[in-house]
């Protein structure tokens, strides 16, 4: 069979590169062709367009780069016609592949989503969208199900594939760890400061701005896979910060604490048990609005998916080095980290354990079969 899959983002080409495995199982033959990053193209196919290459944030981002964005579209939809798809899989990445779903729908393609859009944080409209556009929807938070079951669109959950990344991973040697990075003994505090320019730039300095009050910790900053070393290098300034790239878990899974930008990283923060502090900034402008059309209660997952406050979340202008040190204490206390360990183990009960990738690559393969 021939699968066309469209991911936009670090997260996605790691969730889109274990679903292609997955295929390949039972799908000896599979051709693959994709927009993702470095893990896809690993697993074999043809990369049409590397995430790198369009990883634009925030309202102004958009506008600013319209006329490359336009010509994304077009590139993807000659693409596909070229291609001859037998399916068409989305990955997250709403803004773009939700208008190339409408487009796939209409000339007959053939459309699975696996990890939906957040249409349950804002423009919750769109859900009659994607019941016009999207064959079949395979989602991945627990609440997710409900969400769509009040506008009356049936969708899979198969679990959280995150599960299975951290699971399978190679366990690290601490010792050669820490001597390959040249990291002292001292616990590490990890700094988690996002994958786009834009996020990094404007959390990574409130993050290191605290550093002088832990004398006795150590900072390390996960360096994201999208960012070269160049643009770190101007933060790492002080004698008790250090950088590593493209090894966050390996990072997290010998950390004592965190403190990490909102997004997918702080459910991996969550799944390695290291207690952490939650923060965004963004520019005042597109805060404003994303203030408008967020409609929910929290913003990082590991709450979202508790329904209820597990890890303190530093909002904009919240998210200053008063607040951060005040928090950051509250966490590396050993009575609050029990507590938080408890709640941690209660998330992951909730994400449905293991299999995410192989349960929705049946239902891709075996849905194609049926009408083949």
């Amino acid at each position: 069979m021939k699968y066309y899959i469209i991911a936009g983002e670090a997260s996605g080409d790691l969730h889109g590169s274990n679903l292609m495995k997955a295929l390949q199982k039972r799908d000896v033959n599979a051709d693959f062709r994709f927009w993702g990053g470095d893990l896809m193209a690993a697993v074999g196919g043809h990369l049409v367009k590397h995430y790198k290459e369009r990883s634009f944030m925030g309202f102004f981002e958009v506008i600013k780069n319209l006329r490359q964005i336009f010509k994304d579209f077009a590139l993807c939809k000659s693409d596909i016609a070229s291609y001859q798809p037998d399916v068409i899989i989305f990955i997250d990445n709403s803004g773009f592949n939700l208008r190339i779903a409408k487009w796939a729908k209409q000339k007959g393609y053939r459309t699975n989503y696996y990890i939906s859009p957040q249409v349950w944080a804002s423009r919750a409209k769109r859900v009659h969208d994607i019941k016009r556009d999207i064959d079949a929807m395979y989602v991945i938070l627990p609440f997710e199900k409900a969400f769509y079951k009040t506008y009356n669109y049936d969708v899979t959950f198969v679990g959280h594939p995150l599960i299975d990344a951290i699971s399978d991973r190679v366990q690290v040697d601490e010792f050669a760890f820490r001597r390959k990075h040249l990291l002292n003994d001292k616990p590490i505090i990890a700094l988690l400061p996002g994958s786009r320019k834009q996020e990094i730039t404007k959390t990574l300095s409130v993050m290191l701005s605290i550093i002088d009050k832990y004398p006795d910790y150590q900072f390390v900053i996960a360096g994201a896979p999208s960012q070269d070393f160049e643009f770190y290098r101007p933060f790492i300034t002080h004698p008790d910060v250090n950088f590593v790239n493209n090894k966050t878990y390996d990072l997290l899974s010998i950390s004592y604490a965190a403190i990490v930008t909102s997004g997918t990283a702080t459910l991996e923060t969550a799944l390695f048990k290291v207690p952490q502090v939650v923060c965004y900034k963004g520019s005042n402008i597109s805060y404003q609005i994303a203030k408008r059309i967020i409609t929910l209660k929290y913003i990082s997952l590991v709450n979202l998916i508790m329904d209820k406050k597990v890890v303190t979340e530093l909002i904009q202008n919240d998210f200053n080095s008063r607040e951060l040190k005040k928090e950051l204490d509250i966490i590396l206390d050993a009575d609050e980290r029990k507590k938080l360990f408890l709640h941690y183990y209660e998330l992951e009960q909730k994400l449905g354990g293991r299999g995410a990738s192989e349960k929705t690559a049946d239902l891709i393969f075996n849905s194609i079969q049926s009408i083949a």
